[in-house]
C-alpha cells in the first residue's frame, strides 16, 4: 500500500462532523476578517440584504429585529448581536426605524449593500484557490448526501 492510499484510508476513517465542524468555523473567521478589513460585519450585511426588494427580501418592506432575526435563523451566530449590528448601520444612516420598531432600507444602505456585495467574489476566489469547480461540486453534493443521510434538510 502507497503512502497516499495510507492516507486516503487513514481519511475515509475519520469523523465528516469533525472536519465540517472545522471547515465552517475557518471559512467564517476568514470571511469576517475580510469584511472587518473593508469596514463592516458580516451581520451587518447581512441585514442590509434581509431589508433590500433586490436581494433576500420579497418585497423590499421594513421589519423588526425579531423578525429579521427569525429570517436569518439559519445562518446567524450566537455571538452575532443584531441590535448593535442595526444600530451601526442606523448611525452610518444605511437604515432607517419607524414608530412601530420596523427597520427599513435607506438609498444609501442599498448602494452600500451593492457595493458591499463586490466584495464577496475577491473572498471566493481565496478560499477557493487549488480547488477546481467539479471537485468543488462533488464535495457539496457529498455534504448534501451526508445531511440527507442524517435525517437533516437539505436546500
Amino acid at each position: 500500500m502507497t503512502t497516499q492510499q495510507t492516507a486516503d484510508a487513514e481519511l475515509a476513517g475519520q469523523p465528516a462532523a469533525y472536519w465540517t465542524g472545522v471547515a465552517h468555523e475557518a471559512l467564517i473567521a476568514y470571511t469576517r476578517a475580510r469584511q472587518a478589513e473593508k469596514g463592516y460585519t458580516q451581520p451587518q450585511f447581512w441585514l442590509l440584504r434581509n431589508l433590500s426588494a433586490n436581494d433576500i427580501s420579497p418585497d423590499g418592506e421594513g421589519m423588526t429585529l425579531p423578525e429579521l432575526r427569525e429570517a436569518m435563523t439559519s445562518y446567524i451566530r450566537p455571538e452575532d448581536d443584531l441590535v448593535a449590528e442595526a444600530q451601526g448601520l442606523l448611525e452610518r444612516g444605511w437604515l432607517t426605524r419607524d414608530a412601530e420598531e420596523r427597520l427599513w432600507l435607506t438609498e444609501e444602505g442599498e448602494q452600500a449593500r451593492v457595493d458591499l456585495a463586490r466584495n464577496a467574489p475577491a473572498i471566493r476566489a481565496v478560499l477557493h484557490e487549488g480547488i477546481d469547480d467539479a471537485d468543488y461540486v462533488t464535495t457539496v453534493r457529498v455534504l448534501q448526501r451526508l445531511i440527507r443521510n442524517a435525517g437533516g434538510p437539505v436546500a
